[in-house]
C-alpha cells in the first residue's frame, strides 16, 4: 500500500513538474537577472537613420506590403493606384506599386506634391493644411506616406486629401506608431504626432464615412524594439516581420475612399 501511495505521490510531483515547464513556454518567462541582453544593452540606437544605413527600415516593408496589397505591381485587378495618381514628396510608390510585374498599368498620369518646387520630380506646388494650389476631385488616388504625424493640424490635411480626391477615388495613407523622433523633419517644421488605430480612425471619419474607412496596424514587440534600435528589415525573418501583436502598432496604414458620385 506505502509502494502505491509513493508511485501516486511521484506522478503527481511528475505531473506538476510539465505543467510547471509547459506554462513557462507557454508565457516564455525568464526569471528576473536572466535576460540576455547581448549587442542591444545600450544606451544609443544601432542606427539613427532608421536603420537606412544598414539597409531596409522595419517600418518601410510595412509601408510597401501596404501598398502592394492595394495596388497594381502584383497584378491585382483590384489595384486602386491608378488613374490621376497624386503621391506627396516623391514618386517612387507611384513607380513601384502602380505598375504590373509585365509593365501594364493604369495610371494616366503621376503627380508630385510639394509646399516647394525644388525637387525636380514636383510636378504641383501645394499646401496640403491650406489646401491652397490643389483643385476639387482632382485624383483618383493619393498615397501620402508618414506625413500627417509632421504636420500641426493633420486634421485639415485630411479634409484636404478628401476635397481633392474624385468621386469613388481612394486616399492610401500611412502614419507613425512607435517609433523615434522623427528627424530631419522636426528640426525642419516639426514631428508633432503619434498615432494608434483608434485615433487614426477617428481622424479619417470626421471627413469620410465611417464605411469607407479601412485601418490596420502592422507591428509586434520585436518589430517595434528593432525599429527603436534602428535595425533593419533584413536582420530579421519574414515571419518575424508579418507577425501582428494589436498592443504594439509600430506603422498605422489607413485607406479611406470618397462616395462615387451618384
Amino acid at each position: 500500500m506505502d509502494g502505491a501511495r509513493r508511485a501516486a505521490g511521484a506522478a503527481r510531483r511528475a505531473a506538476g513538474v510539465v505543467r510547471a515547464r509547459l506554462g513557462r513556454r507557454r508565457t516564455e518567462h525568464i526569471p528576473v537577472g536572466h535576460v540576455r541582453f547581448g549587442n542591444l544593452r545600450r544606451l544609443t540606437p544601432l542606427s539613427r537613420q532608421y536603420g537606412f544605413d544598414r539597409g531596409q527600415p522595419v517600418d518601410r516593408y510595412f509601408i510597401e506590403d501596404f501598398l502592394r496589397r492595394h495596388g497594381t505591381a502584383a497584378g491585382y485587378a483590384s489595384g486602386v493606384i491608378r488613374g490621376r495618381v497624386l503621391e506627396i514628396g516623391d514618386d517612387l510608390y507611384t513607380r513601384r506599386f502602380g505598375y504590373t510585374t509585365d509593365g501594364a498599368t493604369g495610371i494616366t498620369a503621376g503627380e508630385v506634391l510639394n509646399p516647394t518646387p525644388e525637387s525636380p520630380k514636383v510636378t504641383i506646388v501645394g499646401d496640403l493644411l491650406t489646401g491652397a494650389g490643389l483643385e476639387d476631385d482632382a485624383f483618383d488616388c493619393i498615397i501620402c506616406t508618414q506625413t500627417l504625424h509632421v504636420l500641426p493640424e493633420p486634421a485639415a490635411a485630411v479634409a484636404t486629401l478628401q476635397r481633392i480626391l474624385a468621386p469613388g477615388g481612394v486616399a492610401l495613407v500611412t502614419v507613425a506608431g512607435i517609433t523615434q523622433a522623427c528627424r530631419p523633419d522636426r528640426d525642419l517644421w516639426g514631428d508633432y504626432w503619434r498615432f494608434t488605430t483608434l485615433s487614426a480612425r477617428r481622424l479619417f471619419e470626421q471627413h469620410f464615412h465611417a464605411e469607407d474607412v479601412h485601418v490596420e496596424a502592422y507591428g509586434n514587440v520585436l518589430t517595434a524594439a528593432s525599429m527603436l534600435y534602428g535595425l533593419a528589415a533584413e536582420e530579421l525573418r519574414r515571419s518575424e516581420l508579418d507577425a501582428r501583436d494589436p498592443d504594439y502598432e509600430v506603422l498605422i496604414a489607413i485607406r479611406a475612399q470618397k462616395p462615387a458620385a451618384p
